[in-house]
């Protein structure tokens, strides 16, 4: 696997953890509020939006390149 590669993979694996934590902690304080059982339900919510985003993000971050390349 080339060093471009390799970085790209990274990204995507770091971007999509970053997002999916920020993400389902907010949500998962917004929906049950932060009291007994949050950091639990924050975990699986957690895991469950990583193990989407990590996919969606090596699909669409070439994509969006492209787009961002043609609109710039």
């Amino acid at each position: 696997m080339s060093k471009e590669k390799k970085q790209q993979f990274l990204f995507g694996l770091l971007m999509s953890m970053f997002m999916a934590l920020c993400m389902s902690g907010i949500l998962t304080a917004l929906n049950t509020g932060i009291e007994h059982g949050f950091l639990q339900r924050w975990t699986k919510a957690f895991l469950v939006a990583w193990l989407c985003a990590f996919p969606l993000v090596l699909v669409f971050a070439p994509l969006t390149r492209k787009l961002v390349a043609k609109l710039i």
